[in-house]
């Protein structure tokens, strides 16, 4: 299945009052749902064409594979959406027009420079997820980034490139960028996304962050301020995010451990070394 016709499918109903159960394979952190996915699910339920700006905040771990109930609604120009379990909100979203592209493209890292950890089942960057990106980041001084050339799947209906595959390419981006500036795992938690103008299905694209440009939130640090841009090859923005990640401490610890079935120590130790010690 196609990762565009598994998201449609994850959608269950019509109206104000949705169904939304999520494939395991939208996962990100294990047992959740990565924030990429979540955010493609409003925008496809919006309908939306054009430039536009996706916004999501999540204040609890997304399930997957179980109902959840998604509650659209209207906010001026906006539609809004608000998913819950059992009266409890996981999340709130927004979907409005709107695509101005500001600030300067931040550039990718060296070529040379030393790759991201993977995983097996992470929607980003799992090795075997079937409907997945299977993104390869790298990190050095300066940046977060690399390039990726979209697999079959990822074609929307009018043949330009899914959201879906925007959303996610800057939410894992940003993740590392706070995991690099803490030490720690943790979570994307607001996220802003502008969709400035979409691109035939094949593109390649580049998406980076600036280390430099990661800012802790005055009076709270575990929360970090990061942008990230995806970019054609001609360097012309195509989508670019504000994104919040929050470190929580000690969630590196599960992470570290199922990341080194597939990574050496010496990288994850890179990333998190008060957990992946030698």
């Amino acid at each position: 299945m196609a990762t565009t016709e598994a998201l449609r499918h994850a959608i269950d109903g019509d109206g104000a009052e949705r169904v939304l159960t999520l494939d395991p394979a939208f996962q990100g952190l294990p047992d959740t749902a990565h924030g990429g996915s979540l955010l493609a699910v409003f925008d496809a339920v919006a309908g939306r064409g054009g430039a536009r700006v996706i916004e999501g905040q999540y204040h609890r771990r997304v399930p997957l594979g179980v109902p959840l109930a998604l509650r659209i609604g209207e906010d001026g120009e906006a539609r809004a959406f608000e998913l819950a379990q059992a009266g409890a909100v996981l999340a709130r979203g927004r979907v409005s027009p709107g695509g101005a592209a500001g600030g300067p493209s931040p550039a990718l890292p060296a070529t040379a420079a030393p790759a991201l950890p993977v995983s097996r089942t992470c929607f980003a960057c799992g090795t075997d997820n079937p409907l997945g990106l299977r993104l390869r980041l790298r990190a050095d001084d300066a940046a977060v980034g690399g390039t990726w050339t979209p697999r079959p799947g990822f074609t929307a209906f009018d043949g330009t490139l899914a959201t879906v595959a925007l959303t996610t390419l800057l939410d894992e981006v940003a993740f590392w960028l706070g995991a690099l500036a803490t030490g720690e795992s943790g979570m994307t938690t607001t996220l802003h996304v502008t969709l400035h103008r979409p691109v035939a299905a094949g593109t390649r694209l580049l998406v980076a962050g600036s280390r430099a440009g990661v800012r802790p939130r005055p009076g709270d640090p575990r929360y970090l301020h990061t942008s990230v841009a995806a970019l054609d090859e001609g360097g012309r923005p195509v989508a670019t995010a504000a994104i919040t990640f929050v470190a929580v401490r000690g969630a590196a610890r599960r992470l570290v451990a199922g990341l080194l079935a597939v990574n050496p120590p010496e990288l994850l130790r890179r990333v998190f070394p008060g957990y992946a010690r030698a």
